[in-house]
């Protein structure tokens, strides 16, 4: 259900530690380090050197140094390791702004040593399909994922907290506001087991709950109650809030609550509910300063619904495909004006 989603955050706040001996993985470690710091000079398009850093073959190629760049099993004899510690400021990579903190070298050091694994076919997690991983059972599933996260950079869960963070944290998470003195009283009375579920069920029956998980998807949906340019002049979408605090309060399927505002007005004698839905669309900025012109404003416009759709549902960005092929991911200029031809 979509409440429960708001937990996982827990299990993504984990993913910040990392513990020196735990396995690297490519996709998570190693390929975002890559194209911060190597792919502005050696990506795809004229790499200098010679040297291209986005794919394995293509490092193995290696540029116009006589020097390997990658010796897996060996950093010492690696150039890229040569490079990223050298004391010589005219040798040093990456050539532009600071040297890699000492964490980033420790990594790819890690990574060359322990036989820089770098998988043919390398795919963001935006790309892959979801896959359900087995759950023991009588253990929640959060708890499960959370607590192998922890035995994995090696943590171990902290002591359980009093009655009283407990509330304060469950009436914060579920609907923003800190707990009642008629809650705290109602919560320290119920000496039953079960206390703290019932609790819950009753912050999540809260039109409150609604208001509050609204809020992170409203930034997503980029709304707001004017233009966003010049004398920004007010605009009447509130319809479209107050849908998304009713569809949250519902328990809308996420199903759901993704085709009725992605094109809620498509739909079969759709109802006037399921097009303020479509507000989602609405909410993109509006140009409507003096001199403005109109079609130039509209095209912007769908850009920016294209754009979001990527950001938000399909998790990964697509701005780079309105220019030209996205130089790292699977889109092309073609699939991205396909998709803004639906929108147009």
């Amino acid at each position: 259900m979509m409440h429960r989603l708001g937990s996982i955050i827990l299990f993504f706040s984990l993913a910040q530690l990392s513990a020196s001996d735990a396995p690297i993985n490519f996709s998570r470690d190693i390929r975002p380090l890559l194209a911060e710091h190597c792919f502005d000079c050696h990506g795809n398009e004229k790499p200098k050197g010679g040297l291209s850093f986005t794919s394995r073959a293509e490092v193995m190629k290696g540029g116009k140094s006589d020097i390997p760049v990658i010796v897996p099993g060996d950093s010492a004899k690696s150039g890229l390791f040569q490079r990223i510690t050298t004391a010589d400021a005219d040798d040093v990579m990456p050539t532009k702004g600071e040297r890699l903190p000492a964490h980033k070298i420790a990594l790819l050091k890690r990574w060359i040593d322990s036989g820089a694994v770098w998988p043919d076919q390398v795919k963001h997690w935006a790309y892959e399909p979801p896959q359900a991983d087995p759950v023991p059972m009588g253990v929640h599933p959060i708890d499960h994922f959370v607590r192998l996260h922890q035995k994995h950079v090696g943590l171990t869960p902290a002591p359980s907290a009093d009655r009283a963070t407990l509330l304060r944290r469950a009436c914060l998470d579920l609907t923003g506001l800190p707990p009642t003195l008629a809650q705290q009283q109602e919560f320290f009375a119920d000496n039953a087991p079960g206390a703290y579920e019932r609790v819950v069920d009753r912050l999540l029956a809260s039109p409150q709950f609604g208001v509050r998980w609204a809020r992170p998807w409203l930034d997503l949906a980029r709304y707001a109650d004017s233009h966003g340019f010049q004398k920004d002049d007010l605009r009447s979408v509130w319809p479209y809030r107050d849908w998304v605090v009713n569809a949250l309060n519902a328990d809308m399927p996420f199903t759901q609550f993704t085709v009725e505002q992605l094109a809620g007005d498509l739909l079969p004698n759709a109802t006037l509910d399921q097009r303020i839905a479509t507000g989602f669309n609405r909410c993109a900025p509006c140009n409507v300063e003096a001199g403005s012109d109109p079609e130039e404003t509209r095209v912007t416009q769908v850009l920016d619904r294209v754009n979001t759709l990527g950001a938000v549902w399909l998790g990964t960005t697509l701005e780079c495909a309105q220019c030209h092929n996205h130089k790292y991911d699977p889109i092309s200029q073609r699939d991205y004006f396909q998709l803004y031809a639906i929108f147009n």
